[in-house]
């Protein structure tokens, strides 16, 4: 009797529900979900490249089983970074040039072309990276030294900010550029009414125009350099700002090959041609390329005052920079992102620019929308245009890094009033309630952890200026954090599938050494990414116990 009461009650007795296979589960760890509640927890369970579950390592033990559990002991787990507004494609490219970042001075530039003068680029010397602003005499070095090095190979060498460049005579002969050359939009500089060899935008691309484009092998293998080098400081994602119809097809070739696993959101550039593929072929999205919209320039750099201001520079008399287009071309191309649904997004770093741009947004938006027509910079912008964000929904993408590159100079081409309405990032979160942030990379160094620095302390590496620039500009370390994840996912329409670390989305995550949100700030800088995670592979570091 007792035997067969026991069978019955284990008949009757529920027993726990068998618990589910998950591929990967990440316990004792202390993760920032960046949820809308921006929740913390200590556990999530990943299967088939998405998070399933986010909780305690109890909860989650209850339900799921995992092929591998990995003890984090502590470590941090933020959502895998995401850049707002790069130039992935060029940067990957521009590795293959001669890299003048960092050089102190004009000889030093022309050492560093003559110890590297056999790395050429389709039979060019092609260097970027040179700031005036960083050398003791801050002007803008001529092509006379150039023209001796290399009288018999053109020689382009790019601004940092990819808005000017120092070309040599051979270079100005092949594009026909002599001077009485005239340029819209642009500037081709002279002295003593001669070609100093300074071609400012529109100009620049005469040039450009020449340089015969990379071969595919060299596409290929500088891909995956960027790439790798993106994993290294935790990037998952990018926002690749104007590329080409032809560079989206070889990315998500290689995307498709298992080769590219970096999630690319791109906007085409303002080509005839883009327009044309669009027209033919819609929208384009897939799991790791998404095509959100065309890039367009209103004006140039502040560095190299191609900015178009309301007012002239502070230090160049009756100079306002200018307008790389008509106005009336950015209507028109109003008109046919309107009826494509696509974002239209448009540097502008000068007030006058960014004035310009908003009203011609406000024109073509609804006041309730959701385009999220973006604002590429808004780096300059007149204490009276700021709401014009806000009333048409129009989102500002600032990069914090360009603050605290331009603070030793910025005053000196705005002057001390113009100055307190730029890099105003406090000022432009408040508009919409929601920032997306990135780098502009090869601009600024790639590294995200340098934007969250530049965005909290408003000072350079070495701490400097002690209350940071602007300091009522800074932005809390939770708005830095969303501002890189889900606002920059936000900025794509892609927040319902990357950005937090939330039931249902990617498992693009990142693990770092320490706890950015609650370290000092000199420790931000410090800070390492152990380990880098999409779709649920470790795509750089290791996972171990």
């Amino acid at each position: 009797m007792l035997l067969a009461f026991c069978l019955i009650l284990s008949i009757l007795t529920p027993s726990d529900p068998p618990r589910q296979l998950v591929d990967l589960m990440l316990i004792n760890a202390n993760i920032y979900t960046v949820d809308e509640r921006f929740s913390k927890a200590e556990a999530l369970a990943i299967h088939e490249g998405k998070i399933v579950a986010v909780g305690t390592a109890l909860e989650l033990r209850k339900t799921y089983e995992a092929s591998r559990t990995i003890d984090l002991k502590g470590k941090t787990v933020i959502p895998g970074l995401i850049d707002a507004h790069c130039h992935f494609y060029g940067y990957a490219i521009d590795l293959s040039k001669i890299w003048l970042v960092g050089t102190k001075s004009f000889q030093e530039v022309l050492d560093t072309l003559s110890a590297q003068k056999d790395q050429k680029f389709a039979n060019w010397i092609f260097g970027r990276g040179w700031d005036q602003n960083d050398w003791e005499v801050k002007e803008f070095p001529t092509r006379e030294a150039l023209d001796k090095l290399f009288p018999n190979i053109p020689v382009i060498l790019l601004r940092i900010d990819g808005h000017a460049a120092l070309v040599n005579q051979m270079a100005l002969d092949m594009a026909q550029i002599t001077p009485e050359t005239v340029i819209s939009g642009g500037e081709i500089l002279k002295k003593d009414g001669k070609l100093t060899g300074i071609l400012i935008d529109n100009a620049v691309d005469m040039i450009k125009t020449m340089i015969p484009p990379p071969s595919s092998g060299l596409v290929r293998n500088s891909l995956m350099m960027a790439q790798r080098n993106c994993f290294e400081v935790g990037l998952t994602s990018v926002v690749d700002c104007g590329i080409d119809g032809l560079d989206v097809e070889r990315i998500d070739s290689m995307q498709q090959a298992g080769l590219l696993k970096m999630r690319i959101s791109a906007m085409l550039s303002d080509r005839p041609d883009n327009f044309t593929l669009n027209e033919n072929h819609g929208p384009f999205k897939t799991e790791r390329m998404h095509v959100i919209g065309f890039k367009f320039y209103a004006d140039g750099a502040l560095g190299s005052r191609g900015a178009c201001l309301l007012h002239p520079y502070s230090d160049q008399a009756g100079h306002s920079g200018f307008l790389l287009k008509d106005p009336s071309y950015f209507r028109k191309t109003t008109e046919m992102l309107s009826r494509s649904g696509l974002q239209m997004c448009t540097h502008a770093i000068g007030d006058s620019a960014n004035r310009v741009c908003l009203q011609i947004y406000k024109e073509a938006l609804p006041p309730a929308n959701d385009r999220r027509w973006r604002i590429e910079h808004a780096q300059v912008v007149d204490p009276a245009d700021f709401h014009l964000f806000g009333d048409s929904h129009i989102i500002p993408s600032v990069q914090p890094t360009h603050a605290t590159s331009d603070m030793y100079w910025a005053a000196d081409r705005l002057g001390k009033k113009r100055i307190k309405s730029a890099y105003a990032y406090k000022t432009l979160l408040k508009q919409n309630g929601w920032l997306p942030l990135g780098t502009d990379f090869p601009v600024e160094d790639i590294a995200p952890l340098k934007t969250f620095y530049a965005a909290v302390a408003r000072k350079d590496a070495k701490s400097w200026p002690k209350n940071g620039f602007l300091p009522e500009q800074k932005l809390s370390r939770e708005e830095a954090l969303r501002g890189s994840t889900i606002w920059a996912a936000k900025g794509s329409f892609e927040e319902n599938e990357k950005g937090s670390l939330e039931k249902g989305k990617w498992a693009d995550l990142v693990i770092l050494d320490r706890d950015i949100m609650t370290v000092s700030e000199v420790e931000i800088l410090k800070t390492k990414v152990l380990c880098t995670i999409i779709q649920g592979e470790v795509v750089f570091g290791k996972l171990e116990n």
